[in-house]
């Protein structure tokens, strides 16, 4: 499971030449308004050249949305596909799980996001059912090793997860140690990988610039992970349609982009699809569904009672 000193190398090199061609060639950007500047970043003598302009935005080539299996963004979607439906607090019971599960089954939402010690309830709930059931790794501080990150996902596949949501080392990255940073995301996508499950990387976006940002998408992407997602919202930030519009342009059109954290209401939630988020982490996702049939003249449903136990 150990990610060589070799591998992280290739990993950085490629991320290297994707900057670059990202920029159109560095003579381009030279000749660029005052404004726009250059950063580089190093790991075991491998250098990441990441540029911006004014507004902290790189030039992404080719990240138009074409068809794909998780970047495609559908041009009149059913909200409700979309969405992660999530409930992350420390405090939630067995039954108020139970209830999400109950909730995502009616309204067909694309998975329950759980912490992973209610994993194993949400699997036994969502049996035979097109609901997933995603959880968190290394949530929400991103600070465990690799290796213990990589053990919890693979504990958590076992008790039935099929979607991992990963917290990249944030610390690692804000040091410049892309060594550390891409390791990390590596081990769990390896893990991930090898039992058919879809990964995650939450790159928390209210503690990073924008340079940090797409080396972290960056870096997501060429370890193979299958989505980049804002925020764990517990750093005092969520997502932002200027944060979704920035993660799509440097991922590129085939990668997904999970919008969470703060996602309220219906028009918010549009807001980021059409910024080119392909995933919605919500807590509100009844809210989210029932304001979507209201615009469309179904009207709103009443709101939900609890109506599910864990037995």
């Amino acid at each position: 499971m150990e990610t060589t000193t070799q591998e992280v190398k290739h990993l950085v090199e490629v991320i290297a030449r994707e900057v670059l061609i990202a920029l159109d060639e560095r003579d381009y950007l030279a000749q660029q308004p005052a404004g726009e500047y250059c950063s580089t970043d190093c790991a075991d003598g491998i250098c990441v050249d990441t540029c911006f302009n004014r507004v902290g935005e790189v030039v992404s080539a080719g990240a138009s949305r074409i068809t794909s299996q998780l970047g495609n963004i559908p041009d009149d979607p059913d909200i409700a596909g979309l969405i992660d439906h999530t409930l992350l607090k420390p405090d939630a019971t067995a039954d108020q799980i139970a209830q999400l599960c109950y909730e995502a089954r009616k309204y067909k939402f694309a998975s329950v996001c759980v912490n992973p010690t209610h994993v194993t309830l949400c699997a036994e709930l969502l049996k035979d059912t097109p609901v997933k059931v995603c959880t968190v790794i290394g949530f929400p501080l991103g600070a465990s090793s690799p290796e213990v990150k990589a053990f919890e996902a693979q504990t958590a596949i076992k008790d039935g997860a099929t979607e991992i949501d990963m917290v990249l080392n944030i610390g690692a990255l804000k040091a410049g140690d892309l060594t550390l940073a891409a390791r990390d995301i590596r081990e769990v996508v390896k893990v991930g990988h090898q039992a058919g499950a879809i990964v995650k990387v939450i790159i928390e976006t209210a503690l990073l610039t924008d340079q940090e940002k797409i080396t972290a998408c960056l870096l997501a992407k060429e370890a193979g992970a299958d989505f980049v997602k804002t925020s764990t919202g517990f750093s005092g930030g969520g997502a932002t349609v200027e944060d979704v519009a920035l993660m799509r342009r440097v991922v590129g059109p085939n990668m997904g982009v999970k919008a969470s954290g703060g996602v309220h209401d219906f028009e918010e939630a549009k807001s980021m699809v059409k910024a080119g988020a392909t995933r919605i982490g919500a807590s509100a996702g009844v809210k989210i569904v029932q304001g979507q049939r209201s615009s469309n003249g179904g009207g709103a449903a009443a709101p939900e009672k609890q109506q599910a136990k864990a037995y």
